[in-house]
């Protein structure tokens, strides 16, 4: 959510960035909130104003009463105050939701480097990283990989759960704990604090960090319950500091967390498709930093360096995809995502997404620092994954695939596998 000051100093920036946005649709609401706003300020002087004269009649009455004179007026003046204030503190409090309800739906301002284009089209490619693998055999599915090696059960999980869910076995099992004990020590080694968050949250804290839409589409709901679960762990660290004022000294706060997440995926591509691309359920390891305004871009670059550094170790080829204007979620003011290559479809796809959302969900949580002189201002906030054990398995298994089927692993998992390769029967020591 925007400042409301910067909307009303600034409306034609507000509509600029809604049209480099490609959502002239919401050109209208600026104009629309700014005459509510106008309205809110006027009804709210005039119940100031009432409530002001209701103070200065109360303490008028307590003197005249002190020095024995009739109040009979005053109290007369005082009786009709109530029903006054009522009726303008109802249209206060419909103008004020009115107000929140438009500006929920008026996107963050983006960023000078975000690309101008419609949609996800014209992102931006920034760099290739690593080299491609080139294979001598035909390359197989890391689902053909898995069932072959009998570490991986997708039937079962689909006469269970449906699709989007998975048996893992054996070694692909422990690779899974390996890659998230990986990812721990990688982030604790940066020296961010490690935190294990709720897995459901109330409506008011998950919807902090999306719009509406986005997670209706995405969030499983407790029924006749206020709970959701989370689909990602930066849903509750963004959370964790609802309603708090933190010293400005104390900043920057830089958390990571493992968390199963748990998506909808509505309207996505190949959900009923077999394996571990995308899934109803998934484990995901996530970085998460609380910062001052004038930091945020420092920081930006930090998360990027932090993902980058995971995927080199992994020995993973990527790129670096900047998000374009149309393609960016209406909270973000800059993203990127780094996306692994595929042997089996020959294309880079997404592991990882790094934001930086600016002020724009602190200010849903009134989440908040002060400064040394006693001055307050809305907290920034910046996510990016560490590390999503799913998709990374499947870049494992497709890329470092063998002529025989077997799967090399990438020696910094070896201490936490206790294996180097993944073979049919017994994996190598």
């Amino acid at each position: 959510m925007l400042d409301i000051n910067l909307i009303r100093e600034n409306p034609k920036l507000i509509k600029e960035n809604i049209k480099k946005k490609f959502q002239d649709e919401k050109l209208p609401l600026v104009d629309k909130l700014i005459k509510l706003d106008e309205e809110w300020r006027e009804i709210k002087q005039k119940a100031d104003s009432l409530r002001h004269e209701r103070n200065e009649i109360s303490e008028k009455i307590n003197q005249e009463k002190k020095q024995g004179k009739k109040v009979d007026e005053f109290i007369k003046n005082a009786r009709e105050i109530p029903g006054k204030l009522q009726a303008i503190e109802e249209r206060e409090n419909q103008l004020e939701l009115g107000i929140r309800e438009i500006m929920l739906k008026i996107p963050n301002i983006i960023s000078k480097e975000t690309p101008i284009g419609k949609d996800a089209s014209k992102n931006k490619e920034i760099k290739k990283v690593g080299k491609i693998p080139k294979f001598k055999f035909p390359v197989k599915t890391h689902v053909e990989l898995a069932e072959k090696l009998g570490i991986a059960d997708f039937d079962a999980s689909a006469r269970v759960s449906g699709n989007g869910f998975y048996y893992l076995k054996k070694e692909l099992a422990l690779l899974n704990q390996a890659l998230i004990r990986f990812a721990i020590d990688f982030m604790n080694k940066k020296n961010y604090e490690y935190i294990e968050t709720p897995l459901m949250l109330n409506e008011k804290s998950i919807y902090a960090s999306m719009d509406k839409k986005a997670i209706e589409d995405s969030v499983y709901s407790i029924k006749d319950e206020n709970l959701n679960l989370i689909g990602t762990s930066e849903q509750s660290l963004l959370a964790f500091h609802s309603g708090q004022i933190l010293q400005e000294s104390e900043l920057p706060e830089k958390y990571f967390s493992y968390s199963m997440c748990f998506r909808k995926e509505i309207g996505s591509h190949g959900i009923n498709e077999k394996g571990l691309w995308r899934n109803h359920q998934f484990n995901k390891i996530e970085q998460f930093i609380f910062c001052k305004p004038e930091d945020s871009d420092k920081y930006y670059k930090e998360l990027l360096k932090n993902s980058e550094e995971i995927l080199k170790v992994l020995k993973l080829p990527y790129r670096i995809i900047e998000i374009c204007s149309g393609d960016l979620a209406d909270w973000k003011y800059r993203s990127a995502d780094l996306e692994v290559y595929r042997p089996t479809t020959k294309k880079y796809e997404e592991v990882m997404s790094l934001s930086n959302c600016t002020d724009y969900q602190a200010r849903k949580l009134d989440i908040k620092c002060i400064d040394k002189k006693g001055n307050r201002k809305v907290i920034n906030t910046l996510n990016n994954t560490a590390l999503a054990t799913s998709r990374i398995m499947v870049a494992i298994l497709e890329n470092f695939q063998q002529k025989s089927g077997e799967i090399k692993i990438p020696k910094c998992l070896w201490k936490y596998t206790g294996f180097k390769v993944i073979k049919a029967g017994k994996s190598k020591p």
